[in-house]
């Protein structure tokens, strides 16, 4: 299935898509970066500059800049390997390249916004008036993506891998990354001989030790062989499966701060 294929959110736009002269196709790109994120609180709009549309556009009342860029992969598939596609961008000035070095600009956000030119705010027309302006006639509104590596750079262009919002693995969000394994800090030997975890949110303080296979282990030097492995059976080894101090029937919440669906297997 490919993005022209989804059911459009209004009438308008359906019919546009079954028209045999339909209006100018119009494709608009709005990059949302978070300082969170990437430093910087910041929403980049701009067009391709494609069907003969070689000036700044306004939509809904926001200001999409003519930039020289072309973007391909964009279908989206319902099987197989998820899309990646690729955005590349002119590196006028190096301006890509200075900002790439200001800003980490991973994991930003991109919108891609396909409307039709009649449907383009009134200030695109020469006399200011267009009866059929509407913010609202997008084909897919949540066409969203996200940059996950820069592909290529050079003095001539910058180009982005994308990928889907359901492609998680490894994404770093404020604080924590998706992944199958506990960030936690466990306990040192010395915590250990203290009586102390190693971390708030890990809590460990019991007097049972395992290693990296959670296998338990017994003798006078145990507590400085001691190691978390990091994954759900580690915490189920710690503090069993209906968690510290739970029942079957009253479980408590294991400590676990990994995402055990990031993969598969865990």
């Amino acid at each position: 299935m490919t993005s022209s294929q989804i059911v459009p959110q209004k009438t308008s736009v359906n019919i546009q898509l079954q028209s045999l002269e339909p209006s100018a196709l119009i494709e608009l790109y709005e990059l949302t970066y978070t300082s969170v994120v990437n430093g910087i609180n910041t929403v980049l709009r701009y067009h391709a500059g494609t069907n003969d549309i070689k000036t700044d556009i306004i939509f809904n009342g926001q200001t999409y800049s003519a930039v020289p860029a072309e973007v391909k992969g964009f279908d989206k598939a319902t099987q197989g390997t998820l899309p990646r596609p690729k955005f590349r961008i002119a590196n006028v000035n190096n301006a890509i390249s200075t900002f790439i070095v200001l800003y980490n600009p991973l994991q930003g956000q991109l919108q891609r916004i396909q409307t039709f030119k009649k449907f383009l705010d009134k200030e695109n027309f020469p006399d200011g008036i267009n009866n059929n302006e509407d913010p609202d006639a997008i084909i897919t509104k949540d066409d969203i993506w996200y940059i996950d590596r820069i592909s290529k750079e050079n003095p001539d262009f910058v180009e982005f891998e994308l990928s889907p919002k359901i492609n998680l693995q490894n994404l770093r969000i404020p604080r924590r990354q998706i992944t199958e394994h506990c960030p936690w800090k466990y306990r040192t030997p010395t915590d250990n001989a203290n009586g102390k975890a190693g971390s708030t949110e890990c809590g460990y303080k019991g007097k049972k030790c395992f290693d990296l296979e959670d296998n338990e282990i017994t003798g006078d030097n145990k507590e400085a062989l001691d190691k978390c492995g990091h994954k759900y059976s580690s915490c189920v080894k710690r503090f069993g499966k209906f968690g510290d101090g739970g029942t079957k029937k009253n479980p408590k919440p294991l400590p676990f701060g990994g995402f055990s669906n990031a993969r598969i297997q865990i």
